[in-house]
């Protein structure tokens, strides 16, 4: 049995990562500030002898014991990390030292949670992880991809300069129940929107792509890579390497729900990547991972979710 600080332990990616290592046998400790996160993710696991909530902000520093650390913490979704940039950006960089700093004081072996908004509008497609991205580091959502990438350099500095032992995961759009209702991620808006009889809104021309993983696979992601070997440290891609435009998850959603719903079109933000897909030939070869969940399954237990929160 380990014990295992979880950062953004009650959002979304989180809350489903505490309940799988607790059955797993460790005893967790779930640290949040819950401005995204949401005590209903976690108040089923709160009679646990072996779960403990902290309400705190990873942008102040904390003392505590654990064996690991998976840092998760941060708004995570372009309406929540732009309601205050310059606090995203202080949730990456700031939380990434006191974390890092954490671990090290410790011995704790530390996973970060980095993005594959780091390829910010890439060039090449798939993305592979030697690619040093296409990012603005001006615009409106830099506090978040430049965050992300800072924090990515911190845990590179701190595994070179003090031999921390360190894990970086690139997440690719992830989807499943507990996602936040009012997050504006595109998954979670089309099947809310269609599921209350609203316009769906999409940006551009709908044929920009994304990849969508089912967040149970990527929980195991996430495992599989605090447990390889010290050696490996990644980057690494996780994500599902099957690609849809986001026009077609629009029509996808509204057949499942048999919404009476209408497609609106709007202007495309500032910054929106054309194109996302992650080449994840090192996660099979480094985790042994490769996600099986077809978004068509995925997306039915995510409305069922959904119909039981609306």
């Amino acid at each position: 049995m380990k014990k295992i600080l979880i950062t953004g332990g009650g959002g979304f990616l989180g809350s489903h990562l505490c309940e799988r290592l607790l059955k797993d046998g460790h005893e967790i400790i779930c640290l949040d500030n819950f401005f995204t996160g949401n005590k209903q993710n976690i108040v089923h696991l709160m009679s646990n002898p072996q779960f403990e909530v902290l309400r705190h902000d990873v942008t102040v520093p904390l003392y505590i014991e654990v064996d690991e650390i998976y840092n998760l913490a941060c708004p995570a979704s372009p309406i929540h990390y732009q309601h205050d940039p310059v606090q995203t950006t202080k949730t990456c960089v700031h939380g990434a030292i006191n974390m890092l700093g954490l671990a090290k004081r410790t011995g704790a072996k530390i996973m970060q949670a980095s993005t594959s908004e780091v390829y910010g509008d890439p060039e090449i497609h798939p993305q592979i992880e030697s690619y040093w991205g296409r990012v603005n580091p001006i615009g409106i959502r830099s506090c978040y991809d430049e965050g992300k990438r800072c924090a990515e350099t911190l845990f590179f500095d701190y595994h070179r300069q003090h031999n921390l032992d360190i894990k970086i995961a690139r997440i690719f759009n992830t989807y499943g129940p507990k996602m936040h209702l009012n997050d504006g991620r595109v998954v979670s808006n089309f099947i809310v929107q269609a599921l209350r009889g609203e316009d769906i809104t999409i940006y551009g021309d709908g044929k920009q792509s994304r990849s969508f993983c089912y967040v149970d696979e990527m929980i195991e992601a996430f495992i599989l890579l605090m447990n390889t070997e010290r050696e490996f440290i990644g980057p690494v891609n996780v994500g599902n390497p099957d690609e849809f435009t986001i026009r077609e998850l629009a029509e996808k959603t509204l057949a499942m729900i048999d919404s009476k719903s209408i497609i609106k079109i709007l202007p495309l933000p500032e910054d929106d990547p054309r194109q996302r897909q992650p080449d994840i030939s090192l996660a099979k070869e480094k985790l042994g991972w490769e996600p099986t969940i077809k978004l068509d399954i995925g997306l039915e237990k995510t409305i069922n979710y959904f119909k039981s929160v609306l």
